[in-house]
């Protein structure tokens, strides 16, 4: 029997465990194998060592927060502000959707704050829609795959789009009980406390990662503590009535 697997796809070190590591977990309770990925290296997230200091420091936080969890850590294809739907970012990530074979997809909103999570949606979204297209070369290249893969969106950081506008997700998974494993993997990305602190102004990026969800959760009028998720069209991926996440997560679901 085939294990069915999740893979998240996000645009930096630390966005998985803000926005994705919650569910994560509660589909790996579930039987599910985890794959984490962030596109870019996270290599501008400093204002003290160069670029290719923070690439190895940001990478060893990443493998050490996906390893708390048990998950499969995927090496980052592109830098900081330079995740760009092109050519050459398309291919490489087709190849590891193809390898990996997921059963759900994770990946940032279709709408957020910065280009590079936007980026990043739009990659995961058509890497996963040519997983089946023989004739889509991949980088290194890689079978075509007729799996099925279901794809969920996260709420956007802040759960407002650019415009200031409210984004309701149509599902709210309960993550009140991985609460104090998702401050664990956030605070490997010990690197990110004084940038995030200069750069956006937040007090404690545990703190902010906590109140993200305890808004979600008032918000959900069912959890303390909740993670919000829309399912993409099924077009192209999966059948029609296919929803793995509401199926698997049972009562730790509530649909908006």
């Amino acid at each position: 029997m085939t294990i069915p697997s999740v893979m998240a796809i996000a645009a930096h070190p630390d966005d998985i465990e803000f926005l994705m590591s919650g569910t994560m977990m509660l589909l790996a309770e579930a039987g599910y194998e985890l794959h984490y990925m962030n596109l870019s290296s996270g290599d501008c997230g400093s204002t003290q060592h160069d670029n290719e200091t923070v690439k190895q420091m940001r990478r060893q936080e990443a493998i050490e927060a996906a390893s708390l969890i048990g998950a499969h850590y995927h090496e980052a294809i592109c830098d900081d502000l330079l995740i760009f739907y092109n050519e050459e970012p398309l291919r490489k990530l087709s190849a590891v959707i193809r390898t990996v074979a997921p059963t759900i997809i994770l990946t940032h909103s279709p709408s957020d704050y910065m280009e590079d999570h936007m980026n990043t949606c739009r990659l995961a979204v058509t890497a996963a829609f040519s997983r089946c297209m023989p004739n889509f070369q991949t980088t290194p290249e890689t079978a075509a795959i007729d799996q099925p893969v279901t794809v969920y969106h996260a709420q956007p950081y802040s759960h407002f789009d650019p415009l200031g506008e409210f984004v309701q997700p149509s599902y709210y998974v309960n993550v009140a009980g991985v609460q104090d494993k998702k401050r664990e993997m956030l605070s490997c990305h010990r690197s990110q406390k004084q940038w995030l602190d200069e750069s956006q102004g937040l007090d404690s990026y545990l703190i902010t990662m906590q109140e993200l969800d305890a808004q979600l959760g008032t918000h959900s009028s069912v959890f303390t503590y909740a993670e919000g998720w829309r399912r993409h069209l099924h077009l192209g991926f999966c059948g029609a009535d296919d929803d793995p996440l509401r199926d698997t997560l049972g009562d730790m679901i509530h649909k908006a």
